[in-house]
């Protein structure tokens, strides 16, 4: 498998150790969803920060 990570545009290295624990937790959170057939492709996940309000 293969996992890209990107913040604000710059993209982050991880090594294999780092890269195999990100996408054996995210596979195993979304392959427990009752909607998801494990015959998946691509898993895109796109987090954005709230504007924090003062």
């Amino acid at each position: 498998m293969k996992i890209e990570l990107s913040v604000d545009g710059r993209k982050i290295p991880m090594n294999d150790f780092v890269q195999k624990i990100v996408v054996n937790v995210i596979k195993a959170m979304v392959e427990t969803l009752h909607t998801i057939d494990n015959g998946w492709k691509e898993i895109s996940i796109h987090i954005e920060k709230d504007e924090v309000k003062e």
